[in-house]
């Protein structure tokens, strides 16, 4: 597995050379930019900005590891639920055009009044329509456990089952919704862990978390993906990150000195 981080909130007013300077100065081996920040990769990129995007991560040692999105899918608006499938196609072509391997999406709750398997249903199947679209161009869509509610990793679990597409995967997030009354992570884990592709995480230095348990349970499944520190704003932002990739490395068994 390989450390990055997500430009949500740490990396949010750098442009992308300064990002990717950034994430080299620290060790971080990639990173997933997310939509509204100040690097500025969005849908309105034109094809020659999109290919000056991809080849300034082709000329760096830093790694595009997705794209963030807000596409949502639990709205039980129809024109609404239909404008965040099509902006995900189009994100998705995004995407590829940039070289990135995946983009993530994310329910953000269950409605009021609608029953909560036929939303759980619909967030599925519309991340299935997303997904039919990018397998053609390598693209995976990655479901955040995310939302009030739709952080159950019970529900995230409907949710994969009715998408039922092999480009639809799990975007672990960390969340205390993952731990039962025992402050363990096990069964949530185990529940999704044939869906991991993506891992976000967030205060690794705080006790708020089983984190060595996350990582021991990463490494035994032979996990390969991105780990990516999602986290707050830092005053010093380059000697927090310095300190996160000890502590990461130390978590993951990669600690070594010299450094490789």
């Amino acid at each position: 597995m390989r450390l990055g981080m997500v430009t949500y909130n740490m990396g949010k007013d750098m442009d992308l050379p300064a990002l990717l300077a950034f994430c080299q100065e620290t060790g971080l081996e990639g990173v997933e930019l997310r939509t509204t920040h100040k690097h500025g990769v969005e849908l309105e990129l034109t094809p020659r900005e999109r290919a000056e995007v991809r080849k300034r991560f082709e000329d760096s040692p830093v790694k595009l590891a997705g794209l963030g999105s807000t596409y949502e899918f639990q709205s039980a608006d129809p024109a609404e639920l239909k404008t965040h499938i099509e902006g995900a196609i189009l994100y998705a072509q995004l995407a590829a055009d940039i070289g990135a391997p995946g983009i993530k999406v994310r329910p953000n709750g269950l409605p009021e009044g609608v029953p909560i398997e036929k939303t759980l249903e619909q967030i599925g199947k519309s991340a299935r329509q997303v997904a039919v679209f990018a397998e053609g161009i390598g693209v995976k869509v990655r479901i955040e456990v995310h939302g009030k509610g739709t952080s159950d990793p019970k529900n995230m679990r409907a949710i994969l089952d009715h998408a039922g597409h092999p480009f639809v995967v799990t975007c672990w997030n960390s969340n205390p919704q993952d731990m039962d009354d025992a402050k363990s992570i096990a069964s949530s884990f185990d529940l999704l862990k044939d869906t991991i592709e993506h891992v976000h995480v967030n205060e690794i230095g705080v006790y708020q978390y089983p984190w060595q348990d996350l990582f021991h349970r990463l490494n035994a499944m032979k996990y390969e993906g991105w780990v990516l520190a999602e986290i707050a704003h830092n005053a010093d932002p380059p000697r927090f990150m310095k300190f996160y990739r000890t502590l990461y490395d130390l978590y993951a068994g990669k600690y070594a000195w010299p450094r490789p």
